[in-house]
């Protein structure tokens, strides 16, 4: 059974896919779990139900990101928002890196914490190409002066 609650409306595409599984489609809002009960629509209905599994949706916390001009859009996946980041952290503004569950509203400890170590890694490697960078243009100058 699929409660669709607040859920955008299903294609028929995905109308037809849950009939062929036998996945009854309850529309409207549910309004209050009653142990032992079910599902309480805002109609007044009951639904009769023994368990009752909630997709949640991730708040992100990150509003001093704006500060920076990062700003929160919703995630691929429907289940909150998030701030994009490219594979190796870097966000859409220039020094600026990212990992966690920022990025990912789904990623548990580990994998945000791993994110944080490769970001850092990617951190650290773009600070030594700036020192590079710094060294051979100083190098280049001195060479033009002598």
């Amino acid at each position: 059974m699929l409660f669709t609650h607040t859920m955008p409306p299903l294609t028929d595409e995905q109308h037809e896919q849950l009939a062929a599984r036998d996945i009854r489609v309850v529309e409207g809002l549910v309004n209050a779990w009653e142990p032992g009960g079910g599902a309480r629509l805002v109609d007044g209905s009951l639904i009769p139900r023994d368990v009752l599994a909630i997709g949640s949706r991730v708040t992100l916390r990150a509003d001093f990101l704006a500060d920076l001009g990062l700003t929160p859009v919703e995630h691929p996946a429907g289940f909150g928002v998030h701030i994009p980041a490219d594979a190796t952290g870097r966000s859409s503004v220039p020094g600026v890196w990212l990992a966690g569950n920022v990025t990912d509203p789904s990623a548990q400890v580990g994998t945000a914490a791993a994110a944080g170590a490769w970001a850092g890694a990617q951190i650290n490697a773009d600070l030594i190409a700036e020192d590079v960078r710094h060294a051979v243009e100083a190098r280049a100058a001195a060479a033009t002066r002598t």
